[in-house]
Parts: C-alpha cells; structure tokens; sequence
C-alpha cells in the first residue's frame, strides 16, 4: 500500500506519534515517513458513557491534544488509543496475572471487537479523527494454555490480555477486518485522515 496522503503530509508537517507503543512505532515506520514519538501524559481508564467506540476516539483526541499543546508549531502530533470490546464492555489491560487470566477466560471461544482510535491535533487543536473495527475470533483455550501463555509477559501491557502478533497468536481463530486495527495503528484509517488533515492545511 501507498501512503500519498500520509507523505504529503510529511513535506509540509513534522510528524510526532504521540504513543509509547513500541507496536504503533513499528507500523508507522512501515510506512516510510519520518517522524518522532513523544508520550501523552494522559492517563488511560476503562469508563465510557454507552459507546465504547466513541470512548476510544475520545481518548486519542485527548492524547493527541495533550502532546500538540507542549508542541512546536510546525508540528503535527497522532494520537491513538486501541480498546478491547466484549459485548459492549471494554476489556482493559490487566492489572496482574490473576486478571490477566479472567480477561482470557472470558474471551475464550468467543467474538470480540478490536477498536482502535486514531486523531490528529497541533497547537491549535483537534484537526481530525475516527476509529476502525476487526472483529476477533479467538479459540476455546484452556486454563492450562492461558497460564502458560501469561508466564510469558506478553499480556500484561495489552488491551484484552494479548497480542495478536505475538505469542497470543495461537489464541485467535480468525479475524474480520484489518490486522492493522489490532494490532493498534490501522493504517487505512491513517491514510484518511492524512487527507483530511492535508486539505485543512491547504485551505489555510
């Protein structure tokens, strides 16, 4: 895929991804852009007012405002949050090993929605953002096989419990939508909102 949006954007903004997520750095690199990553002090929670979705847009908004607003003029910060959605509950990261294999118990054998959020903001404000959809599939595990893979590490700093392209893989069945999405950077979407934001800059 082609990013033309993306890398206009790039010639005419300095890209900052306002994400500690060593998984969102890889997938932006990917892209070929030039950018640096700085980390949002906003802190993430799981509440959400009936709309899960509109949580996770609302959280990047926030991220990405909070870095634009200690940022230079030139630049253009992204900001992004990725929810883990169980029949309209949102399945956060775990907070021990104990709750990490609560969350896996209950995806187990089941559907769930990957959200994730992404938003662009410079110093002046909020320039754009939306949210993509996979659907996940995951296997019927055992507690033995959940165990094993929580020894890992892998689940402890990840929405839902687990990483797709990881070790977790072996917990999904299939997927219906983007990998990208799951993974916590949908670059389809980025290249949307690339344009978007793009069109806005040319307007000025």
């Amino acid at each position: 895929m082609t990013y033309k949006s993306l890398t206009l954007l790039g010639k005419v903004k300095s890209i900052v991804l306002g994400s500690a997520s060593p998984r969102r750095v890889e997938l932006l690199k990917e892209t070929g852009i030039n950018f640096k990553q700085r980390i949002s002090d906003i802190a993430e929670h799981d509440n959400h007012d009936g709309n899960p979705y509109l949580h996770a847009q609302k959280l990047a908004e926030e991220k990405a405002l909070s870095v634009a607003k200690k940022s230079d003029p030139q630049e253009l910060v992204i900001g992004a949050d990725t929810v883990v959605v169980l029949e309209n509950r949102i399945m956060g990261k775990p907070v021990d090993k104990r709750n990490a294999a609560e969350i896996l118990k209950e995806l187990s054998g089941k559907k769930h929605t990957v959200c994730t959020a992404l938003a662009f903001a410079d110093r002046n404000g909020l320039l754009a953002s939306g949210y993509d959809l996979t659907d996940v599939f995951f296997n019927r595990v055992s507690e033995k096989q959940i165990l094993e893979y929580i020894e890992t590490g892998e689940p402890m700093d990840k929405a839902g419990a687990y990483g797709i392209q990881g070790m977790g893989g072996f917990l999904v069945d299939r997927i219906e939508g983007e990998l990208d999405t799951v993974i916590g950077l949908p670059r389809l979407l980025l290249e949307r909102l690339s344009g978007e934001v793009y069109a806005k800059i040319r307007e000025k």
